[in-house]
């Protein structure tokens, strides 16, 4: 099963991926989690894309595609995968279709995280303090804001696909995760 989790920074992508993906067998995949991991083992794609995050640059998607391409060739993802926040554009969420379809797969489910607003700034707010730094609403709104711009075009097109899910982002892990559950019956 081929799941994608959507939601604005503080929605609890990565916790309920984590918890998702568990449950699923399936490998969670995350584009910072894959980049750093490539970096460290110092491989080819690691060292390109450390040229790009060295100089403050996105790492192009050719490349996140590409480290992508070589998570769903593992043994692990035969049986799906979980993309926390990823892809995050139209053309990438094409890219990644189109990798899909090459191994005989598809997305199944998008689940897009909803919640207020306000939520999200104290979640934001309470991980900067857990991390002992400081963001203030400017920033935080800054963020929210490029998320909607980027990501508003893929609620829309998963929608049309038929494989967009909306689920209630506030309560406990457990609560949501039940919803999770609810909504992919397993």
């Amino acid at each position: 099963m081929t799941v994608i989790l959507l939601g604005p920074p503080g929605s609890g992508t990565g916790t309920q991926g984590d918890i998702l993906a568990r449950r699923l067998g399936v490998p969670k995949i995350t584009t910072g989690d894959l980049l750093n991991e490539a970096i460290r083992r110092d491989t080819h794609l690691g060292r390109e894309a450390k040229r790009f995050m060295d100089r403050g640059d996105l790492v192009p998607d050719k490349l996140i595609l590409q480290l992508i391409e070589e998570e769903l060739a593992r043994p692990e993802a035969a049986q799906g995968i979980v993309m926390d926040s990823f892809p995050r554009t139209l053309r990438q969420a094409e890219e990644v279709n189109r990798l899909l379809v090459e191994r005989g797969e598809r997305v199944e489910h998008v689940l897009l995280f909803d919640v207020p607003e306000e939520e999200l700034v104290k979640r934001l707010q309470a991980r900067a303090a857990e991390q002992d730094r400081t963001e203030t609403r400017e920033v935080i709104q800054k963020r929210l804001d490029a998320y909607r711009k980027s990501t508003a075009p893929l609620v829309g097109h998963y929608r049309e696909l038929g494989v967009l899910h909306i689920i209630s982002g506030t309560g406990t892990e457990d609560e949501i995760a039940e919803r999770v559950k609810g909504v992919l019956g397993r």
